[in-house]
């Protein structure tokens, strides 16, 4: 192998391959970057590949080829020399004899130990047949839109998954749910549903936090095999495939959201920033483990409460229109402040079916997006003091 490449054109992709090997834990071959070189009528390409067994990343990008071949080394090293040499050509050669790449940049040489080529497993390559064109930065929305309500516990097993399901009529759902709190959004594309598996595309949340920092505003392919899920750069020079956890069967959440068409559920209408910043005053008053807020209701006004045993506590008022049998409900602070922040709109509607039923939360200006919040149980606390 000897190439010229230029920095500028590779360094993004060599640090998304960087973020997929593993640091320390696993084989060696694990933690290396593979590199493949070949010339073409164009001057040639050069081809990264790193994998930690679930997720998998391979870039294509512009090298002027001298003579092609195949090597690897370790990723974190490689990838950290080439981020801290300036801009601009660097050569790269292989050294057989010495069994180590050189890089080369004016007068700096660097020389790093090549791992053995029997370890090298290809990639396979990304599955065209029945490929799905779409918007990364629109994929992008709805993970932040429903990522922070899928379960932390990979134990929860399907509850540890974002879902993206076929629900008819080319309408395609996409929840996070955890247990206590539910996100949906839903969107119509007629290609993405024909191509969604029949009980859901089901990928757990560590998987789907790498493929969020992948996408971009850019174009991309997307597509489903058996065993995973595959995503493409419009342009094609870059593909990733993350793992898909087929065995788990996703809750039937359209029966959480039929829930709130209960008869006489109760119907309130805040502003969101006010209702954000009142809150975040209350988040002061009441222990770590404890903090919640007691929302009490008039027609024209929905008055706020907290309380801590060491911390003392607060009362606000804030305008509101409500209508309903409700007297007063209890919610996490933490969750409507996080809930409320996701949305687009500067009023919000919630659908309160009682006191511990489902409540729905919805704006006009964030179209088919839902969350749905449970309230909380309050047991009351005595405390004693003895008497000499």
């Amino acid at each position: 192998m000897y190439l010229t490449i230029k920095k500028e054109e590779i360094i993004d992709g060599l640090q998304k391959a960087a973020s997929v090997i593993p640091t320390k834990a696993g084989a060696a071959y694990l933690r290396s970057i593979w590199m493949d070189a070949s010339s073409t009528t164009e001057g040639g390409r050069l081809t990264f590949m790193a994998s930690n067994v679930n997720i998998e990343f391979t870039g294509t990008y512009p090298a002027n080829v001298r003579e092609g071949g195949k090597v690897g080394v370790n990723g974190k090293s490689f990838v950290e020399l080439l981020r801290r040499l300036p801009g601009g050509e660097i050569t790269l050669r292989l050294e057989e004899d010495a069994n180590v790449l050189s890089v080369e940049q004016g007068r700096r040489v660097y020389k790093l130990p090549v791992a053995d080529i029997a370890w090298f497993q290809p990639l396979p390559p990304f599955p065209e047949e029945g490929a799905v064109l779409w918007s990364g930065d629109f994929f992008q929305d709805l993970i932040d839109r429903v990522f922070y309500c899928i379960s932390d516990e990979e134990s929860s097993e399907s509850l540890s998954c974002i879902c993206l399901k076929n629900i008819g009529d080319g309408k395609v759902d996409v929840c996070g749910l955890n247990g206590h709190r539910f996100a949906l959004v839903r969107f119509i594309n007629d290609a993405l549903a024909g191509i969604l598996p029949e009980n859901g595309l089901l990928i757990q949340k560590k998987y789907v936090g790498e493929l969020r920092k992948w996408l971009g505003n850019d174009e991309i392919m997307i597509n489903v095999s058996e065993r995973r899920f595959h995503i493409r750069t419009g342009s094609g020079n870059e593909c990733m495939s993350i793992p898909r956890s087929a065995n788990y069967i996703y809750p039937d959440h359209l029966s959480f959201m039929s829930r709130l068409a209960t008869p006489g559920a109760s119907s309130l209408d805040l502003d969101k920033r006010e209702a954000m910043t009142a809150l975040d005053r209350l988040l002061i008053f009441g222990s770590d483990k404890d903090r919640y807020t007691s929302l009490s209701f008039s027609p024209s006004e929905v008055a706020l409460s907290a309380q801590g045993q060491e911390v003392g506590s607060a009362n606000e008022h804030i305008e509101c229109s409500f209508s309903g049998d409700i007297e007063s409900i209890v919610f996490p602070t933490h969750d409507l402040i996080d809930i409320l922040g996701h949305f687009q709109s500067e009023k919000v509607h919630f659908t309160l079916t009682g006191v511990d039923g489902p409540c729905g939360i919805t704006g006009p200006e964030d179209t088919e997006y839902t969350v749905i919040l449970m309230p909380m149980k309050i047991a009351e606390s005595s405390y004693y003091e003895e008497e000499e």
